[in-house]
């Protein structure tokens, strides 16, 4: 039986109330910003050149707080929550984390918002994957791109020996999607986390990653159940991006994220690629300090 929205609630009420430091420092000084009568919440430090965060599924603004204050001291750092994210306006029956064309033009309408014509992004797996709709569609608004791991599967169409690496990956999704499906969160969320980190994923993270995990399963639970066709991203799409773009794999992560960056490394026409050791695809939490310094000296150069 799919969980109550009271118990929904219920839930993540009583699991706000256990805020780790980590996670508060910044949330101090929310923002918020309208666009098409959905508020927005965001986060800022530093002055500048605007780079904008985009977190993965699962996450809010908050997955970025080490990242900010580093990169504060060169540019104005913005981290936002994505629509149905936490602490926006959420549902189980709202927006999928999955809608890529729709979280992108969430990301151009909020550039527009905050007063900038061109943005610096860095993003993160499902956070990546709207930036490259955001990016295609307005291709004049970007000055350079970093993104982790999108999971822009449709690139593979037709790309031989994805099949396979397609069906492996989709599999290690499955029981986490029927947890979700029932409404068992308790079960969905570390399914689904170690279905893409591996085993123990979800029990090596700290107790203010697990909680920003259960405050946004409203998007998952909605990709659950959503009729909405997943958009597909195609390598065409991806000819029209010609901004530096930064490329970066996790040395551990899952076959397929290496295999759909292979596509974007052929496809985009202007672009780099690191891969960070000791991690998997959680890249931005589990070795910070590579990743930012890779991505940093990505945008010292471009």
């Amino acid at each position: 039986m799919s969980i109550s929205r009271a118990i929904y609630c219920s839930l993540l009420a009583l699991i706000s109330t256990s805020t780790l430091n980590a996670t508060t420092t910044i949330a101090d000084e929310i923002k918020r910003v309208s666009i098409d009568d959905y508020e927005l919440a965001y986060v800022e430090q530093g002055k500048g050149e605007p780079v904008i965060f985009v977190h993965g599924g699962l996450q809010d603004y908050r997955m970025w707080s080490e990242q900010l204050p580093k990169f504060a001291t060169h540019y104005r750092a913005i981290a936002y929550s994505r629509r149905n994210s936490y602490p926006n306006v959420v549902s189980p029956g709202g927006t999928p984390d999955s809608a890529a064309d729709v979280h992108g033009e969430d990301l151009a309408a909020f550039a527009r918002a905050l007063g900038f014509s061109k943005i610096r992004v860095v993003a993160h797996s499902s956070g990546a994957h709207a930036a490259l709709f955001f990016a295609a569609t307005h291709p004049d608004m970007v000055v350079s791109l970093a993104l982790n791991e999108p999971p822009a599967m449709g690139i593979l169409n037709g790309v031989p020996n994805s099949t396979d690496i397609l069906k492996e990956y989709v599999g290690k999704q499955a029981p986490a999607r029927e947890a979700f499906k029932a409404g068992d969160v308790q079960r969905g969320i570390p399914s689904i986390v170690d279905g893409i980190g591996g085993p123990g994923a979800y029990e090596r993270r700290s107790d203010a990653h697990k909680k920003m995990n259960f405050d946004n399963v409203a998007s998952y639970q909605a990709d659950a159940t959503t009729k909405r066709p997943r958009p597909v991203f195609t390598c065409d799409m991806a000819k029209k991006i010609t901004a530096p773009t930064l490329l970066s794999n996790a040395e551990r992560s899952p076959p397929v994220f290496h295999l759909v960056i292979d596509q974007l490394e052929r496809c985009l026409p202007n672009r780099e690629r690191v891969e960070i050791a000791a991690s998997s695809h959680t890249v931005p939490w589990e070795n910070p300090d590579a990743y930012d310094q890779a991505v940093l000296a990505f945008m010292e150069k471009h």
